[in-house]
């Protein structure tokens, strides 16, 4: 059996495909940061998630891919992995953003993009990443995915600058106080996931004021302007987005993809149905 799995920010999805050619297995657990979490934390988290009875030995090969997960943590990774699994070879790791490629692109060239909590985006040739702008993570970057709507939206919130209606709706949502969220922000664990659960909240009021349908199109127009735009001839490439944000605000996605002359191409909410496409019809 082949196990695949795609881990973001926020969770992971595996998929387990029998040999048999039946119907793929599926489950949900935590999303895996090598820069964040513990050999030990991971292997004991993937053990909690497997559904009861799973046939561990039966696994034959794996194809991992992660958020935050470069050259340096495919040994990290694999070592779990070989614990739990202890027949699969090969155990193949890799960058999330090399799933998202495979599942939008399949074995053709192009563009892709993930807008979930964080953003990622590459040029691809049907087999390999051959350039990526980096997005710079949380802190520095990650311009138009939930944790950078998230963040924006409490910054505003802070300083006051959104209008009464918006104001008033944001702190019912958010129940804290300035210091409060900067406090959370600044000393808690996994202030990307803290920032990017209010995209939600964000995309429930999209049409209730202005203010947030103006916050999401801005946020999309800071990802082309300083990541999009650096690929060289980028308009000639189609959009192609994974990713919950995405998905989620496609329709305003595509339009700005259109202010900056990218004609549109697949928006898909996750890439499993995707990769189990790639790896089973090699």
């Amino acid at each position: 059996m082949i196990l695949i799995a795609d881990s973001g920010s926020t969770k992971t999805d595996w998929a387990c495909i029998p040999c048999d050619g039946s119907r793929p297995q599926g489950f949900t657990s935590q999303g895996y940061n090598p820069n964040y979490i513990t050999q030990e934390q991971m292997r004991e988290d993937i053990l909690h998630a497997l559904p009861a009875g799973f046939p561990r030995e039966a696994i034959r090969e794996i194809h991992f891919y992660g958020a935050g997960v470069t050259e340096l943590q495919y040994g990290f990774v694999r070592s779990v992995l070989r614990g739990i699994f202890p027949n699969a070879e090969p155990i193949a790791v890799a960058m999330d953003l090399l799933a998202a490629a495979r599942a939008l692109l399949g074995r053709g060239s192009g563009f892709a993009a993930i807008l979930g909590t964080g953003t990622n985006s590459c040029l691809y040739d049907g087999e390999r990443i051959t350039l990526n702008i980096d997005s710079l993570g949380f802190i520095l970057g990650d311009e138009g995915s939930g944790g950078y709507l998230g963040k924006r939206l409490i910054r505003d919130f802070i300083r006051g600058d959104m209008p009464e209606g918006a104001r008033q709706l944001t702190a019912a949502e958010l129940g804290l106080s300035g210091d409060e969220l900067i406090d959370r922000i600044y000393t808690r664990p996994f202030p990307n996931r803290f920032c990017a659960q209010y995209s939600r909240f964000v995309g429930k009021n999209l049409h209730t004021d202005p203010y947030f349908h103006q916050l999401v199109a801005d946020s999309f127009r800071d990802f082309f302007r300083n990541i999009v735009s650096h690929y060289p001839d980028y308009r000639s490439y189609r959009f192609n987005c994974v990713g919950s944000v995405g998905y989620a605000y496609r329709d305003l996605l595509l339009s700005v993809a259109g202010e900056f002359g990218m004609a549109p191409g697949r928006i898909i909410r996750a890439p499993m149905e995707g990769l189990i496409d790639y790896h089973t019809n090699r």
